[in-house]
């Protein structure tokens, strides 16, 4: 061994293969082992392997998600929507529904408003993705640390959780959103997001989406909202009862501050300039302006009544109708319609006592009033109150019409030159014999006689004065004489619908047994003050839904009779106003023309009349209020009884009044048929009485007071209701003496069957009392 080799300690037997094989290769030294608390701290690579095996899971997890997770369906409530009826001018009546809503298209929401709700909610809204993972952060240690509950949602996740899931706060229902709202993004624009956002989110006050937040608390359409209008909107969102300051004042300061904080993102944002920040001011919403989701008052009638008309005209079928949606502007007009309700309680309401008479418990009203030009129908009064009174007034048929029914009878025998049972042609200046309980001639159907109002005798009276007067003797031998089929044919033509209850070819049809609506005997006066021509009535003037237009039957308008069939029978009516039964419709103003018309048994009292520019018909109606039964109105008010010349024309007269106020006064202008002025002629001297009818015999009662020709014409002065006046007089039915209440069975002007009893006595079927 040289000297110059370094010393070299042997190694014991083995130990060097040994730390070979320990190292993996010859000659290389050993890591020297973790011992004690060193051995829980994971190494470099266990990190990296734990992270990126976090990372693949994390990875396949949404991968998983996001094949899993579909776009669901939309929830029924957030599809749900009410229908909006609306007044001629676009104010609002009613909406129906469960939920107040009513879609709108993004581009009727102005620009300022959407600006407002993204400097709201979510200003990144257009450049970033659906989910926001810094402002999800940012809300998750908000939370933590006290600073207040955030979402953390954008724009996106906030829709999806109106649209598609619900309000509920579940891990699931924030997994669900997560992966619907990648998706939706990738398969939506973000306006279509933000329009569906703005049409489902909720402002308080019952009100979902925009539209109807506009609606609810500034009584305007959104496109009408201003900068400051949408800016407190935009506000609500964050906390839509909290920051409502009328119905929770002592919230003011905070929501003035949320509303602050909108309007000065929107000037970051370069929305708003800062001069017109400046000059903004806090705008106070108005007070309970969702009043329209209810029912109550008018609301509810007028709903039912463009409702019927829609499905009715088929137009829309019912269930169609009921899945909401639709923006329905009527021809109603608000001003019309406030003037209808005053008159109502002004002339009858104001007088009613339920506490003190029990009859004034029955008493219920309706009226309608057309444009007779246009069939528009302008106003409609259905009863006190929806809620107290659910049945409409003005559009049921169940009450008989009475003595409103004799114009059509006279205008079908014009119409068709039909002529007396002795061939004089029929004119306003015609004879008849108005004789009680006269019977009819010419007709083979059955002995009918018909008694008149109070059982007074007339005599020889002309038609003009029998029209005064409301003599069922003479209507009911005139309908024998024109033909009560024509009779009929010439009501339908008028307006009234074919399939009207009771109204039956035979002589008592002039009397009025048939029970059309208030509404239908609307359309009919109007077309006899149209001249005679004749337009469907039409509640309806535009029907969309999410900005889409439904198509709506073109109104039909054509002559149904000649003109001068309706002019003459124009010119007996007014006669009727200006000396008649219906003199308290004077009080209107204006030229006016119209009938009186009573029940059976003063069950109900009408007056129907026109103007040259508006058709109106009002009745007033007995009904018990537990049992639904027609019951007479004697009593009520404290009157006797009610007539067609008291109430319904004293409300025909104020709401007429106040309706055509401001409107220039017209004149009816009219062409008569030939003879229609002539004067009356002389009775008959022969063996032949009036209209060809025999003179009665010895015994017949013979006529009364209110037989006599002249001398005997009203004070132009209305009566009052109930009033009472010389024999003959007052009395739709011709002849109220002011009498009490006549005895149980005893018809009033209305209603007589065919059918009597030998003796002349009145022996009705069960299904006509």
């Amino acid at each position: 061994m040289s000297s110059d080799e370094p010393h070299r300690t042997p190694e014991p037997p083995g130990e060097h293969s040994q730390n070979s094989d320990r190292n993996g290769t010859a000659g290389k030294t050993g890591r020297p082992r973790r011992t004690g608390w060193r051995r829980l701290i994971p190494t470099w690579r266990m990190l990296l392997g734990t992270v990126l095996g976090l990372l693949l899971l994390l990875i396949g997890l949404f991968a998983l998600g996001y094949a899993l997770v579909d776009i669901p369906a939309a929830n029924s409530a957030a599809t749900a929507q009410s229908n909006v009826y609306l007044y001629a001018d676009g104010t609002p009546i009613a909406r129906d529904g469960d939920v107040n809503r009513e879609n709108v298209p993004l581009s009727q929401v102005p620009r300022t408003v959407q600006h407002a709700v993204l400097a709201a909610e979510d200003r990144d809204f257009y450049s970033e993705s659906a989910i926001d993972p810094k402002a999800m952060l940012r809300a998750a240690w908000n939370t933590v640390t006290g600073k207040g509950k955030q979402s953390g949602s954008t724009i996106t996740q906030q829709y999806v959780k109106n649209y598609y899931l619900g309000q509920e706060q579940t891990v699931s229902r924030k997994v669900k959103e997560f992966f619907i709202s990648i998706k939706l993004d990738r398969e939506a624009t973000k306006d279509e997001i933000l329009e569906g956002y703005l049409n489902t989110s909720y402002f308080g006050r019952n009100a979902y989406g925009v539209q109807a937040a506009a609606q609810a608390y500034y009584g305007v359409d959104v496109q009408d909202l201003t900068t400051a209008q949408g800016a407190y909107l935009a506000a609500l969102l964050n906390a839509p009862s909290a920051y409502d300051v009328v119905a929770h004042p002592e919230n003011k300061g905070r929501a003035v501050a949320r509303w602050n904080y909108v309007l000065d993102g929107m000037v970051k944002e370069k929305w708003l300039t800062p001069a017109t920040r400046a000059a903004t001011t806090f705008p106070t919403p108005d007070e309970a302006h969702n009043n329209q989701a209810g029912l109550s008052g008018q609301r509810g009638y007028l709903r039912d009544a463009v409702r019927d008309y829609i499905v009715d005209r088929k137009i829309l079928d019912e269930d169609t109708l009921a899945t909401g949606g639709y923006r329905i502007t009527t021809t109603l007009q608000r001003a019309k319609q406030d003037a209808f309700v005053a008159a109502v309680d002004d002339q009858l309401m104001s007088k009613i006592d339920k506490k003190s008479r029990a009859a004034d418990r029955n008493v219920r009203a309706g009226g309608t009033a057309v444009d007779p030009r246009t069939g528009k129908v302008l106003a409609l009064y259905g009863g006190i109150d929806y809620t107290k009174q659910y049945v409409n007034n003005a559009t049921r048929r169940d009450y008989q019409v009475g003595s409103t029914f004799k114009p059509f009878v006279f205008t079908s025998a014009v119409e068709n030159g039909s002529t007396t049972q002795d061939g004089r042609v029929i004119t306003p200046n015609t004879l008849y014999d108005g004789t009680d309980q006269r019977p009819v001639q010419g007709w083979d159907g059955g002995y009918y006689a018909p008694e008149n109002e109070d059982s007074v005798d007339y005599g020889p009276l002309t038609v003009r004065e029998a029209t005064d007067k409301s003599v069922n003797a003479v209507y009911a031998q005139m309908a024998v004489d024109v033909g009560p089929g024509r009779v009929r044919q010439t009501a339908i033509d008028l307006g009234l619908p074919a399939d009207t209850p009771d109204l039956t070819a035979s002589p008592s049809i002039a009397l009025g047994p048939a029970t059309a609506s208030v509404l239908d005997m609307a359309g009919a006066y109007a077309t006899l003050a149209g001249h005679g021509r004749h337009t469907d009535y039409t509640l309806v003037t535009a029907l969309s839904k999410d900005g889409e237009s439904v198509t709506l039957p073109a109104p039909k308008g054509s002559r149904v009779v000649s003109r001068e069939s309706a002019d003459t029978t124009t010119a007996m009516l007014r006669s009727v106003v200006e000396d008649g039964t219906g003199t308290a419709a004077q009080a209107a103003g204006r030229p006016a023309a119209g009938k009186t018309g009573t029940a059976e048994e003063d069950t109900a009292a009408w007056f129907a009349g026109y103007t040259p520019d508006l058709a109106t018909v009002v009745a007033v109606m007995g009904q018990d209020p537990d049992t639904a039964a027609h019951t007479p109105l004697y009593g009520a008010a404290g009157l006797p009884r009610i007539n067609g010349g008291g109430f319904p024309a004293q409300i025909w007269a104020q709401f007429t009044r106040k309706a055509l106020a401001g409107t220039p006064v017209h004149d009816f202008d009219l062409e008569l048929e030939e003879g229609a002025e002539e004067p009356p002629e002389p009775p008959a001297a022969d063996s032949q009485g009036p209209a060809g009818t025999a003179k009665p015999s010895a015994g017949t009662r013979t006529p009364g007071p209110s037989a006599s020709k002249s001398g005997t014409r009203p004070s132009p002065t209305a009566p009052t209701a109930g009033a009472t006046t010389g024999p003959g007089r007052g009395r739709d039915g011709g002849g109220d003496t002011g009498r009490g209440a006549p005895p149980a069975g005893r018809p009033r002007e209305g209603v007589l069957s065919d059918l009597t009893s030998p003796s002349g006595r009145r022996s009705p079927p069960a299904a006509e009392r």
